[in-house]
């Protein structure tokens, strides 16, 4: 696989041992890890030509395709076309990866207790919705969100059991991580979140030491996370730790900077449900929120919350950045996600980018492509 710096190697050697090597899987063949499979042999996966080889992977913020609790608010074609506008593009490139709120099961009880109405919402979904999320392209999604347990552990077994079936590859529990392979690398798809029995988002060590775990049996490793605070006048980043409703959300630089120290080759946020500023960091892409991108009713797409990117990525074998794409989308209810030809998120991403990070090393161009600069 890959050597990851020092002092990432010296912490996880400190703290744990390397885990066996996953079975990996192709762009058809996803595959959740866990302690229970079996390691596989290195040989298994032939090694690519590192002077030619890069990735292109493609990734959304926040999707809930609609909940039939308490009330029904499916769509009206069953969710069916709820994707289709975008889905060529998601399926398009090596990867694609998203956020799922919410659960898919069918019927069962909800576990969350409610005590600020004003904060908490329920989102279930059919287990059947699976397969939209196959027919739109994606290979993995995160399961690490404060409603992937909704309806308790029970409901998100029921999810990860739903998206396994439909080939869809997952992490998020504490311990679920996907192994994936694509043009004969092997990548690590890894999910954080502060939530209850997840990858806990806010225990910077133990985040590093899986990171690193990940990137010595994987070429490439892409981190997920759902963190920072929630709400329109949330798009600046505050460089601390975050809070919603009293709840940590963490800090979300130190969190994402960390994890690319520790072996991280893409990371990318979700959470506040707005979109927020990129920065290129030793040569890896971060992107800290990429917003809204297929809510149905129960999620508000009002004004900056129904804009988001479609973020392409492109990395070299090493998953050094290469070059990038934003591709704007807008949410007119009660239809999905579209393209928005007035290109809004492409104008707010380059703003809060600079805003953040004053020289965020990346030039956001007009057609929204994306390159490095100094």
């Amino acid at each position: 696989m890959r050597a990851v710096g020092l002092p990432a190697l010296l912490l996880f050697l400190a703290a744990c041992s390397a885990t066996p090597d996953r079975p990996a899987a192709t762009k058809t063949e996803t595959a959740t890890t866990g302690p229970e499979l079996a390691p596989v042999a290195d040989d298994i996966v032939a090694r690519p030509d590192e002077k030619t080889v890069q990735l292109t992977f493609a990734a959304v913020g926040d999707m809930m395709l609609g909940t039939d609790y308490p009330q029904d608010h499916l769509p009206d074609d069953d969710g069916a076309g709820f994707l289709a506008a975008i889905a060529p593009i998601l399926a398009s490139v090596d990867l694609t990866f998203g956020n799922l709120e919410g659960v898919l099961v069918d019927g069962g009880t909800p576990a969350k207790k409610c005590s600020n109405p004003n904060a908490c919402y329920l989102f279930r979904s059919p287990t059947r919705y699976a397969q939209h999320f196959v027919n739109a392209g994606f290979d993995a999604l995160s399961l690490a969100n404060n409603h992937a347990r909704d309806f308790g552990e029970d409901g998100r077994s029921s999810t990860m059991l739903a998206l396994s079936n439909a080939g869809i590859a997952h992490s998020g529990r504490a311990g679920d991580f996907a192994s994936l392979q694509s043009r004969g690398l092997t990548i690590a798809f890894v999910a954080f979140s502060v939530t209850r029995n997840s990858n806990l988002l806010h225990d910077y060590a133990l985040a590093a030491q899986t990171v690193t775990a990940q990137a010595m049996q994987h070429d490439i490793v892409v981190v997920s996370f759902h963190g920072g605070a929630e709400g329109r006048n949330t798009t600046r980043i505050p460089f601390a730790e975050e809070e919603y409703f009293g709840e940590p959300r963490g800090d979300v630089v130190r969190f994402a900077r960390s994890m690319v120290d520790a072996g991280a080759d893409f990371v990318f946020g979700h959470g506040p449900h707005v979109v927020r500023g990129m920065e290129r960091y030793k040569d890896r892409l971060i992107a800290y929120s990429l917003g809204n991108f297929a809510t149905y009713y129960g999620i508000s797409v009002s004004d900056i919350k129904g804009i988001a990117p479609i973020l392409m990525v492109t990395v070299d074998q090493q998953g050094r950045f290469v070059k990038g794409h934003v591709y704007s989308t807008v949410q007119i209810r009660p239809g999905g996600p579209q393209l928005d030809p007035e290109q809004r998120v492409l104008t707010l991403v380059r703003e809060l980018s600079h805003a953040d990070f004053g020289k965020p090393g990346l030039r956001f161009h007009a057609d929204g492509e994306i390159s490095a600069t100094p």
